[in-house]
């Protein structure tokens, strides 16, 4: 299936391909080739007209939740072939990192009483798994945790796995995962091979340490090389909007990872493009230009829970993934016309990932 596309050009101009703006050409909503500000104009053109244009259904519709549920509680969804009902927004531990433990606490509580259940940390993530680990405790049966190691040989994998049970105060992780795989030589065949991290992790699977086994990755060609050579139970990847309309990013490995029935937990939903300049605007747990206007974070939201994603994980922020927690439940599906402003917002953003 081709990919509609709208990429910047020189002199303000948009190529626009793919079979979606073909059908918008036929409807006269766009014509081919159009400069970014027709394609704004028509946009505007279309709302004041009140053209509908598709979607409109509540993402949580889809979900074990009743409808009269879904107010004030956040929706889950199956996570793939675990089939483990899990809350579509998570909670990241880069949140509680550097916090004082007593505000760990207050928004560990605030997440629970959200609906959210699934909380993702990460050796790597500074103090935050020494954080979560006390904040956790109280409602630690009700959750669905998940953690990373970052190593890829036997040794080192168990002494961090070790370690983040000892810090996480818990005896089992319902989810553990090769963390932030890139290079296939480097991270999957060094994991995967013999004396590779995932002896230890399938040791401790079989002991009843880890209940499902995944992996996160930023590169298509690592998470795709991985999937052939194991199989997870799921995959954490980059699935964000302006990754999809300038480059298709994520479109091969969700396929796949659809393909073998695996959780998709969705990364850097609310992420726009690299920091341009030195000023993060109070950002400093983002090494990313988030998207922290509210309506563009709704539609960027709604695009990347709409893609077949089980989980998505807000930026660590904490008003960032309040953002995402708030807007969770009231999703729907995208329209035409919000994809069509989702491709004009990232015409002119800088690429995540080279």
């Amino acid at each position: 299936m081709r990919e509609a596309a709208a990429r910047r050009q020189e002199g303000d101009e948009v190529e626009c391909q793919g079979d979606f703006l073909f059908e918008q050409e036929k409807k006269g909503v766009v014509r081919m080739d159009w400069r970014r500000r027709d394609i704004l104009k028509a946009i505007s053109a279309a709302a004041a007209a009140k053209v509908v244009l598709g979607g409109g259904e509540l993402l949580g519709m889809g979900s074990k939740m009743e409808e009269g549920e879904l107010k004030g509680k956040m929706p889950r969804r199956t996570l793939g072939k675990t089939e483990e009902d899990v809350s579509m927004i998570a909670f990241g531990g880069i949140v509680v990192m550097d916090e004082e433990p007593s505000h760990a606490a207050e928004v560990v509580a605030e997440a629970v009483e959200k609906g959210i259940n699934y909380f993702d940390v990460a050796p790597s993530y500074g103090d935050a798994e020494e954080k979560l680990g006390p904040a956790l405790k109280p409602f630690r049966k009700d959750v669905f945790l998940a953690c990373k190691t970052g190593k890829r040989d036997k040794a080192g994998a168990k002494e961090e796995l070790d370690a983040s049970l000892k810090k996480l105060e818990t005896k089992r992780f319902d989810l553990y995962q090769l963390h932030a795989i890139t290079d296939v030589e480097e991270d999957v065949k060094a994991a995967l091979g013999k004396g590779g991290a995932m002896e230890t992790i399938l040791d401790a699977r079989k002991a009843g340490v880890i209940r499902y086994i995944g992996f996160s990755a930023h590169s298509p060609e690592a998470a795709l090389a991985a999937m052939r050579e194991f199989d997870f139970d799921t995959v954490m990847y980059p699935v964000n909007f302006a990754c999809h309309f300038n480059m298709g990013f994520e479109t091969e490995v969700l396929a796949e990872a659809k393909k073998r029935g695996m959780g998709i937990i969705a990364l850097k939903a609310l992420a726009k493009q690299r920091w341009q300049s030195n000023d993060r605007r109070g950002y400093k747990k983002c090494w990313y230009e988030p998207v922290d206007e509210r309506e563009l974070a709704r539609k960027a939201l709604s695009w990347t829970l709409s893609q077949g994603v089980h989980v998505a994980i807000p930026p660590g922020e904490e008003s960032l993934w309040r953002l995402g927690a708030e807007l969770g439940p009231v999703c729907k599906a995208p329209t035409e016309q919000e994809i069509l402003e989702l491709r004009v917002a990232a015409s002119g953003c800088k690429a995540l990932f080279a």
